[in-house]
């Protein structure tokens, strides 16, 4: 697959419009069975261009090193919200809720409230801000690729804090996915307190587990 670069279309068209605040919102941690979800919103400055615009890629493609560079030249220079729902909450409400709530929390830090919002994917009936989805938008807006590195980092950064907690699932590798040494952590060792229990993998190891 060709690399595709992020561009300001969108956002050019809301700062014609004098829609200054535009946030790009994007997730990490939809597909994991352990662990939260992490949204994060990022408002890019149109009067003030940084260099690192130029390196902004979807986070799935660029290293873990370049990542973290990224999201600290982000957080420095742009207007960065986080939001972060735990697996409890994901069980209890069912993913697309809880991820529209993890972008809830983050644009609610954004203060005053952004004009515009740009989301990646398909648009969330769960999301009450009004927004517009941009399908692939981590590989086609420029802000919702920055949005896409912070919540990566911000989520990658609890999960090594979980493999300190819970040692024997790997989750410092894998970041809480289903591969294959994960489940095979997980057929051995049980679901521990932060597996997602409506995950078919987990439920399927819980109901064999004696009473």
């Amino acid at each position: 697959m060709a690399i595709t670069y992020p561009f300001l279309n969108e956002e050019l068209q809301c700062w014609r419009r004098g829609l200054r605040r535009v946030a790009g919102v994007d997730e990490a941690g939809r597909g994991p069975m352990a662990g939260p979800v992490v949204a994060a919103a990022v408002v890019l400055d149109p009067s003030d261009a940084a260099s690192w615009w130029g390196e902004l890629r979807d986070s799935k493609l660029l290293s873990a090193r370049a990542r973290q560079r990224l999201a600290e030249a982000i957080r420095r220079t742009a207007e960065v919200g986080v939001g972060v729902v735990m697996h409890e909450v994901i069980d209890a409400i069912g993913i697309t809720a809880a991820t529209c709530e993890a972008m809830r929390l983050a644009l609610e830090e954004l203060s005053p409230a952004p004009d515009h919002i740009l989301v990646d994917g398909r648009p969330l009936r769960h999301l009450a801000f009004p927004h517009k989805a941009l399908v692939g938008g981590d590989r086609r807006c420029l802000s919702i690729a920055a949005a896409s590195i912070v919540a990566k980092v911000e989520r990658d950064r609890l999960m090594l804090e979980y493999e300190g907690l819970f040692p024997g699932y790997g989750f410092g590798r894998h970041k809480g996915y289903p591969t294959a040494g994960h489940v095979r952590a997980l057929a051995e060792l049980g679901p521990c307190a932060i597996h997602r229990r409506s995950w078919a993998p987990v439920r399927a190891i819980l109901e064999r587990l004696p009473l």
